[in-house]
């Protein structure tokens, strides 16, 4: 316990002088090159930050070298030779083997280093890698993102901060380079509960436009008008517009996997159980996201669409899944 209390001491020092981070001053390190870590890599690699990548899959993290960014060998290797890591994993697991043990991230960053994990995970696991991180020296950061792949190739995400105040803010050149828009929400924790309130609504919404669709299916409406004009209305978020256009030729490749949907699914339920909340509109999402789930194949989110028309006895579902 003297030891830990001497450790965040030190913590607060640095963060009363921490610098902002510059292209010129950083090397950053970015761990997890898949559907949304490899377009913010990119974004950061052309906006002149010099970068170091690792990713368990070596193919994926390769084509940033075209880019100007290096590929690390180890977690170790990368941790070691950066001042601010990134880490985009797809699971609470995957997150805390990336930090945890003789070669992870802790055990070899730099003290004074800055984490900013960008996975959606549990606050639970937010909050444990800013315990870790601490006990290090090292400054944790949870910076969920809300948008799919297109928008990060955009840099139009939306960011929700939980942790140090001024570690945020001195990571904020990070961050316009990637999103449109960042909020510091809170402590540590804040950013991840942020994340799931936000795709609490995501679920359900494109759960609701599916049910909205077989219903006018069902009564006789076209499916392409339909959702061109459900796609016009008011009511359908911006996140859901393009999931309707790309419904009219039966495309549901994946810009947010289905399978992370239903793993958000289960996270959210589980916060809501924990601080007692009713969701049951989120558990009936859950239900319709499983089912499609178990089809097997890599599809987008919006494939629930498919579900809803398959347990409608619509012909469509049969000829696109």
């Amino acid at each position: 316990m003297v030891r830990l209390k001497k450790t965040l001491g030190q913590s607060r020092q640095y963060i009363a002088n921490m610098n902002a981070i510059t292209r010129e001053n950083s090397q950053l390190g970015f761990i997890g090159i898949g559907y949304m870590g490899r377009p913010i890599a990119q974004r950061l690699l052309e906006a002149g930050f010099r970068l170091i990548a690792y990713d368990r899959h070596r193919s994926k993290a390769e084509p940033l070298i075209r880019s100007g960014g290096t590929i690390a060998d180890s977690v170790a290797e990368l941790a070691s030779g950066c001042d601010v890591l990134l880490s985009c994993l797809a699971t609470d697991e995957a997150v805390l083997n990336v930090y945890q043990g003789a070669d992870g991230v802790f055990a070899n960053a730099r003290r004074g280093s800055l984490v900013i994990d960008l996975s959606t995970v549990t606050p639970e696991t937010s909050r444990e890698l800013s315990r870790l991180g601490a006990e290090r020296g090292v400054h944790v950061l949870d910076v969920t993102m809300s948008g799919s792949t297109p928008v990060a190739e955009q840099g139009a995400l939306t960011l929700f901060g939980g942790g140090d105040a001024a570690c945020f803010t001195a990571a904020e050149s990070i961050f316009t380079v990637i999103s449109r828009k960042y909020f510091y929400v809170g402590p540590s924790g804040a950013g991840a509960t942020m994340k799931l309130v936000v795709n609490s609504l995501l679920g359900i919404g494109m759960q609701a436009i599916a049910e909205a669709l077989v219903l006018g299916e069902k009564a006789g409406l076209d499916r392409d008008r339909l959702l061109q004009v459900l796609s016009e209305t008011a009511v359908v978020a911006p996140a859901h517009v393009g999931k309707l256009h790309r419904a009219m030729t039966g495309d549901y490749g994946p810009q947010f996997p289905l399978r992370l949907m239903n793993k958000d699914f289960g996270l959210i339920l589980n916060l809501a159980a924990a601080v007692g909340a009713q969701m049951p509109a989120t558990r009936a999402a859950y239900e319709v996201n499983a089912m499609q789930s178990k089809q097997g194949a890599e599809q987008d989110f919006s494939a629930v669409i498919l579900q809803m028309e398959k347990q409608a006895g619509l012909g469509i579902a049969t000829a696109e899944q």
